[in-house]
Parts: C-alpha cells; sequence; structure tokens
C-alpha cells in the first residue's frame, strides 16, 4: 500500500494525559506521493538509528516503518515526540510501543502480503496501520471504546481498507474470523491465552509478552502439528492484558483522573 494521506487530522475526543484533558487531534491532508511531510527527515532517522542500527534487517518492515506517520497516532501535544525512541501515552492507561519493539515483533513474525491477522490491543492504531501494510486482512481489538474509535477513524482517513477495528475483548480473540495466519497481543498476559492459541491455523505464528507486570519475556509461538513451539526472544514491558471490554464508568473514572 502507497500512502497518499500522510498526516491526518480531524479533532476525535476529550481524553486525559498526565492528570490534565486534552484533546487527541489528527490533522488530515493529501499530499501527493512524491511530497516529504513535515516529519519525513525525523522517520528516516529512527528507521536508520533505532531499527537498521539494532539490527533489524526485514526490508518490507523497514519500508512499512518508514512509511507510516507515527506522529498521526499520538496526542497532538506530543507529537514532536513521536520518533523518539520509547513509547508515548495516549490516554486510557494505555501507550503507543517503542518503535523498536514493534518492528521487532513485526519482524519475528514473517508476515506475508497474502497473510490474515489478529492484533490484540488496537491502542492508537499504529501497529495495526503497520500491519495492514504487510499483510492482507488485518482484524484489530481493543478493549476501550474510546481508544477504538478514534484508532478506526485515523485509519480510515490514511486509507487503510484492509484493517478492521472491533471494540471487545482481547483475551477471547475473534473465532468468527479465524483461523489467522499470525496473531500479536500488544499487552502482557500471565500464561498463554488458550483462545488464541486455538484460533491460529496450522503453521501459524502468535507473538505475545507473557509474565507479571514487573517481569515480562517476548515469546514467539509457532503451531506445530496442533502443538505449541515456544521460542524466548527478550524481555520487555507492556501495559497488562486485561479481560473484558471497559465500562463507561472505567473510561469516565480514567477521564477524570
Amino acid at each position: 500500500m502507497m500512502l497518499r494521506l500522510v498526516t491526518v487530522s480531524a479533532a476525535m475526543w476529550t481524553n486525559s494525559y498526565n492528570g490534565a484533558r486534552y484533546k487527541l487531534c489528527v490533522e488530515v491532508m493529501v499530499k501527493l506521493d512524491s511530497e516529504r511531510d513535515t516529519f519525513t527527515p525525523q522517520r528516516e532517522r529512527m528507521v536508520a538509528s533505532q531499527l537498521r542500527g539494532r539490527d533489524i534487517r526485514d526490508e518490507r518492515v523497514l519500508d512499512a516503518m518508514a512509511r507510516v506517520p507515527r506522529d498521526a497516532f499520538v496526542p497532538v501535544e506530543l507529537r514532536s515526540e513521536a520518533y523518539e525512541d520509547r513509547p508515548l501515552p495516549i490516554g486510557n492507561d494505555q501507550t503507543i510501543s517503542q518503535p523498536y519493539i514493534v518492528a521487532l515483533m513485526l519482524e519475528d513474525l514473517h508476515l506475508s502480503n497474502s497473510d490474515k491477522v489478529l492484533e490484540i490491543g488496537t491502542g492508537s492504531g499504529y501497529q495495526a496501520a503497520l500491519l495492514g501494510e504487510l499483510a492482507a486482512q488485518v482484524y484489530t481489538i481493543e478493549r476501550h471504546p474510546a481508544l477504538a474509535n478514534t484508532a478506526a477513524s485515523v485509519l480510515a482517513e490514511l486509507g487503510y481498507k484492509n484493517v478492521t477495528v472491533v471494540t471487545g475483548d482481547g483475551t477471547l480473540g475473534l473465532p468468527d474470523k479465524a483461523p489467522f495466519d499470525a496473531i500479536i497481543v500488544a499487552a502482557a498476559a500471565p500464561e498463554i491465552p488458550s483462545a488464541l492459541f486455538a484460533q491460529l491455523r496450522e503453521g501459524g505464528r502468535m507473538i505475545i509478552p507473557v509474565g507479571s507486570p514487573h517481569a515480562q519475556e517476548l515469546k514467539l509461538m509457532e503451531k506445530r502439528d496442533s502443538r505449541l513451539q515456544i521460542t524466548n526472544l527478550e524481555g520487555c514491558r507492556f501495559v497488562p492484558l486485561v479481560p473484558g471490554v471497559a465500562s463507561s464508568d472505567e473510561e469516565e473514572n480514567r477521564l477524570g483522573e
């Protein structure tokens, strides 16, 4: 997919950041493919130093991360920090992950352009956009309705017709769309969710952080002869995988914090 919408622009909803309310806005404008948007040099530096410089070698992943505007998926107050080497808060006690860890997970999934992928934890929608560049069809589940709605709007504005955002319980997966060639989980589970493993096709791959809130390890799992083969990748730190859908009371309480 060649992006022609390089920045996004539309007021979405009021959220909270560091105890203060802010409006997560994205500015949308259409540009020709040959034009360089304001953040292109920062994206190029991110790919060169944070990704290639740390042995990310999958050219499809590197190309996707050079195209997708991470700045469109962060609060406007943090847009100048969008390409820094760290996670950023997006509201509802959630974050957009560090670029390197996103690239590592995508590289280890070895996605093809014919794959059907399930993402657990849409968050800002940034990783879903990258998946949309790398796979044929992407389904992504978010338990926070506000985050899901905003992510869906940004993805639509950017032209990702192959990405479907679902508000739901990520621990249950999406059985009516299974089996999946790959599953990527952007939240840490205390153990491997059996429902997600069941939704992998034979030969499918799943990458997921596993462990307690303070000690997690990124694991790559492959389904072989209906059994799980596990490869430990590296230590990591993700928000916890929480069952259920966030209630309106939960959303309002977090907005008031």
